[in-house]
């Protein structure tokens, strides 16, 4: 079966909109999260409650009707047959909120996920974080960070000092991240939760980011763009190229993202 054509867009259009979809669907995960809501346990023992749900609505609806044209792959709507999946160059992949865990904890750590992924790549994204209200976002060639105090900084990755800035995980500590520690000698452990993680490489408050944990491709999209853009490498621990949609699992790899 052929693989369906790229769809052209306005890329500026694009950018504009899906910044302003993260954003809506994080209005109405502030408004569950500042009131009591029920935690349900999916299938794969992971949590879910009604914010994933409603930003999911929020996020499918908006990306239909700024592309209509282009698939949405996202955490609450991920069961779409291999056989279809693989004919597209081009979807939305979508995490509607990114760290439930740091959600149900109410620790402020977690973040709307939306990337355009082509040809196994992301090429656009947002990631916002609503208690924090930062909005970290790609064009094609760079990324950027919006804060209430200052729009559209440009990001870039800075190479460590003297102390080597590890960023790791709250919610998913591993016996091989301990032993892929061990290997680094001196370091500074930096732990933050959901594609937070990322965005702390992108902006250049840490140097490397190794996921020897399972994640899947929804997870880590968004956070893959902003890094990548900003500088960063994103690989699979045999040096190569992270890539999504290209096979009928949607697991990852253990990777690594390092700004070294």
């Amino acid at each position: 079966m052929s693989k369906s054509n790229i769809t052209a867009f306005d890329e500026q259009l694009v950018v504009d909109g899906i910044c302003n979809i993260a954003r809506t669907a994080g209005e109405k995960i502030l408004e569950i999260y500042q009131r009591d809501f029920d935690v349900l346990i999916k299938a794969d023992s992971s949590p879910l409650t009604e914010a994933d749900l409603a930003a999911h609505q929020i996020i499918a609806a908006g990306l239909a009707e700024l592309t209509p044209d282009i698939p949405v792959l996202s955490e609450e709507d991920a069961e779409i047959d291999w056989s279809f999946r693989q004919t597209w160059k081009q979807f939305w992949l979508v995490d509607p909120l990114d760290g439930t865990k740091e959600f149900i904890n109410r620790n402020g750590e977690f973040t709307v996920n939306i990337a355009l992924i082509e040809d196994g790549q992301p090429v656009l994204a947002v990631v916002y974080a609503p208690v924090l209200d930062k909005l970290y976002f790609t064009d094609k060639q760079h990324a950027y960070l919006t804060t209430p105090e200052k729009a559209n900084v440009r990001l870039q990755v800075s190479k460590p000092a003297d102390t080597l800035k590890v960023v790791g995980s709250r919610s998913h500590p591993s016996p091989d991240l301990a032993a892929y520690l061990e290997k680094l000698g001196s370091y500074e452990m930096v732990a933050v939760g959901s594609s937070l993680k990322f965005c702390l490489i992108a902006e250049g408050a840490a140097n490397i980011y190794p996921r020897l944990g399972p994640t899947m491709e929804w997870d880590t999209g968004a956070g893959h763009c902003v890094a990548e853009k900003a500088g960063a490498v994103v690989c699979k621990l045999d040096g190569q190229a992270l890539r999504y949609n290209q096979q009928e699992s949607l697991l990852n790899p253990y990777f690594e993202v390092k700004a070294l």
